[in-house]
């Protein structure tokens, strides 16, 4: 009987308490897989925030909207490069619950600011000569199956025209590639040509919902800052800016530590998990002491004895963390559509999958490490005496 078929029977003895094993472990690992995505999400803007870039809001609420004239006075402090102002749009594409990052914006300042979001040369000219032009996201393109030359009915959970439509038709003309370390997080977003929108919006007229700055060298970011704030002191419409790593960060940081949550939620499953396995394995080798025991009887070494119950115990980890990296893996790209507006990043890379693999054979090696080396310290007489 090779080592295979005995583990395979040794597993089979006991199929509900292997079962329930093998759930226990697959469960948790898919609690890894989300609660891991989580923390990615909240956490991705903060690893490819540009450090020459600023954020600059109404110092009341990022909600607050913000004069237009603001960005040529932010334009003529020294130190600034360039400026494009944003506004969130709210909208959607025939279902409202599935809402998308589309902001009105400068065009040209855009790809200034964000030298990243490449496109190619016919397809950014045919967008700047199109007043309803709309450049989107690869990622998000690809979510609803749009391609250059598609024209869209865009619904604005804010802003209705004039008519008092809602519905804003828009071109495609132009798809881009974000910031390879974002991992297609940035491309799950539009953006149109402001004026367009601004000429066409039934109210808010000439306003703007943030600027971002890009300052001409990041090591003066912070003085910069101080500059913007300081000339809208004492006005009407105050402003707070930050940079664009800092931005990010405090926006997370409104939902607490989430990587230290994620890190004390992980230790106590895993630590519970340990619990179980080691104690369902523990009690597989007290049930089968004699046998163990007639297995070195007939010539298995002791080494071959204690790789059998590791072995058991690596395959039921194994499976079980298998199992519940797919069904994790599937829970979060499902939620990922639906949760696009809030959480762009909630994705599973290939990092959560390996580290969840090298958890698996952790767990599976450590359950079985001590019952394994009770095997091996066993005496075969003391066992037969049992018989």
């Amino acid at each position: 009987m090779n080592l295979g078929t005995l583990i395979r029977k040794n597993l089979g003895r006991k199929k509900l308490r292997t079962g329930l094993t093998l759930a226990s472990v697959a469960v948790a690992f898919v609690l890894f897989v989300i609660l891991g995505a989580l923390a990615r999400a909240f956490t991705l803007g903060i690893e490819v925030a540009g450090a020459d870039r600023l954020f600059t809001m109404h110092k009341v609420s990022f909600t607050q909207l913000l004069p237009l004239s603001y960005v040529k006075r932010v334009q003529g402090i020294d130190g600034v490069a360039r400026v494009v102002h944003q506004t969130w749009f709210g909208a959607f594409f025939q279902d409202p619950k599935r809402q998308f990052g589309l902001f009105p914006v400068e065009l040209p300042e855009l790809f200034a600011v964000y030298p990243e979001y490449t496109v190619s040369d016919d397809e950014r000219r045919a967008l700047l000569a199109n007043r309803q032009g709309l450049l989107v996201g690869r990622a998000l393109a690809e979510q609803y199956g749009w391609k250059v030359g598609d024209r869209v009915p865009i619904q604005s959970t804010i802003y209705p025209q004039e008519n008092g439509s809602y519905a804003w038709d828009l071109d495609i003309e132009a798809i881009f590639d974000g910031d390879p370390g974002a991992d297609g997080a940035d491309e799950l977003q539009a953006f149109a040509h402001y004026d367009y929108v601004n000429e066409g919006r039934a109210f808010a007229t000439d306003t703007v919902g943030w600027l971002v700055v890009k300052v001409e060298d990041p090591a003066d970011a912070e003085m910069v800052a101080a500059a913007i704030d300081e000339r809208f002191r004492n006005s009407p419409v105050e402003t707070k800016t930050s940079s664009e790593e800092g931005w990010v960060a405090g926006f997370a940081a409104q939902f607490g530590n989430i990587g230290l949550m994620v890190r004390i939620v992980l230790a106590c499953v895993f630590f519970t998990l340990l619990l179980v396995a080691g104690n369902t394995m523990a009690q597989a080798v007290r049930e089968r002491t004699a046998e163990m025991a007639v297995l070195k009887t007939i010539g298995f070494s002791d080494g071959q004895v204690m790789w059998t119950i590791l072995a058991e115990s690596l395959t039921i980890s194994l499976i079980g963390g298998a199992l519940g990296l797919a069904l994790g893996t599937l829970f979060v790209e499902g939620a990922g559509t639906q949760l696009a507006q809030f959480l762009p990043g909630l994705s599973v890379n290939a990092r959560i999958l390996l580290t969840g693999a090298g958890l698996a054979m952790l767990l599976g090696l450590v359950a079985g490490a001590v019952p394994a080396w009770q095997v091996r310290r066993m005496r075969v007489v003391d066992a037969l005496a049992g018989l």
